[in-house]
């Protein structure tokens, strides 16, 4: 604890340190507040929506969540790290910018084609087209609020203070709207109001205020850009396999109860491991410029996330209980089988994210990510089909899991051999 103590004295006193921890504070402040709001409405939309409502909510965020990983397409990552290391220059922060930014609209139109393909010849998609297509329009709103910027230049509190008013606004009008099992639609329409408020204030900061171009690009550039950020996407697409999947599985095989009962637990899941992903995200670009700061970041964030995980596995029948009614007590098993993914999620931060990627190892971390993702998928076919969603909650931990050890053992054997 001296060590960390001194280190963290170290940082507050340079202009680094200062810029990380002002960063980690409008962070903090963004995902607390991310996750308050929505920790707020939850009570109520359990008793109003019940298990079903929650469960075609759920099913249609899953498949949005294949969506936007193509609409990101790694940019999210290769795009900040770009951005970082030239910031200063805004000829090249603008170039970057728009063909990024063409590149992701080009994406989520031809997505958008897929997903009509879909909802047109499965039933099961079709049932669910209001509630998918509403989702759908969270990826302009999505598109137009370029957080990968705002992390990239080191201006967090934009991001912060946008997205408190999108969830603002999307908090009271569930309360106003939301009166019985059918209006469980609105609550996927207020989230994507909220990110096209948010992409439209963004957009103005970014190109009237700081006077980044968003310039016409060739299509062989959108194209090259494209190509450029594939390893990438693929590192962040194949989690996608036993993740999201097992969400659209489950609801082919359970239906719309069955995914009721995964989705809360995994919801207080992905509350605790974004407090985590705060300190991901907080370093990143900082990393990018001073990787030989690795180990005291590695230190802080596995520290964090064994706590998360140790409260988070206890206080399960609590949170189930206070946030949710009788029917979601199924629940507290999810949450508690889950709970591990805190800390996995943390490692490949630290180990894939935050060095792997950061020193150029996009193939590689791509190559662990595939055979962990394969893993994941294969498993995930027969833990559902006979397990249901404590099955579906087993497959996405455990896949989990695999590829944070490998991403660690990986980054570990080249800092032994003095990458670093």
């Amino acid at each position: 604890m001296g060590k960390i103590r001194t280190l963290l004295n170290r940082l507050k006193k340079s202009k680094d340190g200062r810029t990380l921890v002002a960063n980690f504070g409008y962070l903090s402040l963004l995902q607390v507040a991310g996750y308050v709001f929505p920790l707020i409405t939850m009570p109520y939309l359990a008793r109003v929506i019940g298990v079903e409502g929650f469960g075609k909510i759920a099913f249609a965020a899953a498949i949005m969540v294949w969506i936007q990983t193509i609409a990101d397409w790694g940019f999210n990552y290769t795009a900040t790290r770009d951005v970082a290391r030239n910031r200063d220059n805004k000829e090249i922060v603008s170039d970057i910018f728009s063909r990024v930014f063409w590149a992701r609209c080009l994406l989520m139109m031809l997505s958008f084609f897929v997903l009509l393909v879909l909802v047109l010849c499965i039933p099961k998609f079709r049932e669910n087209a209001a509630v998918i297509f509403v989702t759908f329009l969270m990826i302009p709103g999505h598109i137009m609020f370029p957080d990968w910027f705002f992390q990239a230049i080191e201006r967090m509190k934009y991001t912060t203070l946008l997205n408190l008013l999108s969830k603002l606004l999307f908090t009271i009008l569930i309360f106003v709207f939301i009166k019985e099992k059918d209006d469980y639609i609105l609550q996927p329409l207020f989230v994507s109001l909220g990110f096209v408020l948010s992409g439209i204030i963004a957009m103005y900061y970014i190109l009237i205020r700081w006077n980044v171009k968003l310039t016409s690009v060739p299509f062989k550039s959108v194209i090259r850009t494209i190509k450029s950020s594939t390893d990438v996407f693929i590192n962040n697409l194949m989690p996608n396999l036993y993740n999201s999947f097992s969400t659209v599985l489950l609801g082919f095989v359970g239906g719309d109860i069955a995914n009721g009962k995964l989705d809360p637990g995994s919801r207080f899941v992905n509350i605790f491991r974004q407090f985590t992903a705060i300190l991901s995200r907080t370093f990143y670009p900082f990393l990018s410029r001073r990787i030989d700061k690795h180990s005291f970041y590695a230190k802080v964030n596995i520290s964090f996330s064994v706590l998360l995980t140790i409260i988070l596995f206890f206080a399960a029948p609590f949170l189930i209980d206070i946030f949710f009614t009788d029917e979601f007590s199924d629940a507290v098993i999810v949450l508690r089988i889950m709970s591990i993914s805190v800390l996995s999620g943390a490692l490949n931060a630290i180990y894939g994210v935050n060095f792997l990627l950061i020193k150029g190892f996009e193939r590689e971390l791509r190559i662990l990510t595939v055979i962990s993702s394969l893993l994941g998928f294969i498993l995930s076919i027969p833990l559902v089909y006979f397990f249901n969603y404590i099955g579906a909650a087993i497959a996405i931990t455990l896949t989990r899991l695999i590829l944070a050890v490998s991403s660690m053992v990986f980054a570990k054997s080249k800092q032994k051999n003095n990458i670093l």
